[in-house]
């Protein structure tokens, strides 16, 4: 059981990590329909889940686009805590919405994917921080 739900997080994170962050979600509604099954989300938390999500990605566009549309690249720790801001403001409004064991599933699930984000397209740190490069064997 707890390898199936862990290979269907799996996917669910990796399918996120495939999108871009100022492009909407081409099929939100099969994320969603994958989320609300490992999440076991009545209908009536699908609907709530699918709002607070909706509004979190439409405030990182926003703050995508207001960076670029700047003509600066936005600096890399600004961005990341902006992140961890609507991420935290995500969870808050959630919490009402969620079990505490539904909660701490969607926290794991997002860590998942963040950790999947960092592997596949390095984002552990701005460039030429202090990360050591990778050991040769």
């Amino acid at each position: 059981m707890k390898a199936t739900v862990f290979a269907l997080a799996l996917l669910w994170a990796g399918a996120l990590c495939a999108q871009t962050p100022t492009a909407p979600p081409p099929n939100a509604a099969a994320h969603l329909d994958k989320l609300a099954t490992l999440l076991d989300l009545t209908d009536a938390q699908k609907a709530q889940v699918q709002a607070v999500l909706e509004a979190e990605h439409a405030k990182i566009r926003a703050a995508h686009e207001q960076a670029k549309a700047s003509g600066t690249k936005p600096d890399w720790e600004q961005m990341k805590a902006l992140h961890q801001q609507i991420q935290q403001e995500t969870l808050q409004k959630l919490t009402p919405v969620l079990s505490e064991a539904q909660l701490k599933k969607f926290q794991t699930l997002q860590e998942l994917h963040h950790e999947m984000m960092h592997e596949h397209f390095g984002h552990g740190g701005p460039p030429g921080g202090d990360t050591p490069p990778p050991s040769q064997n």
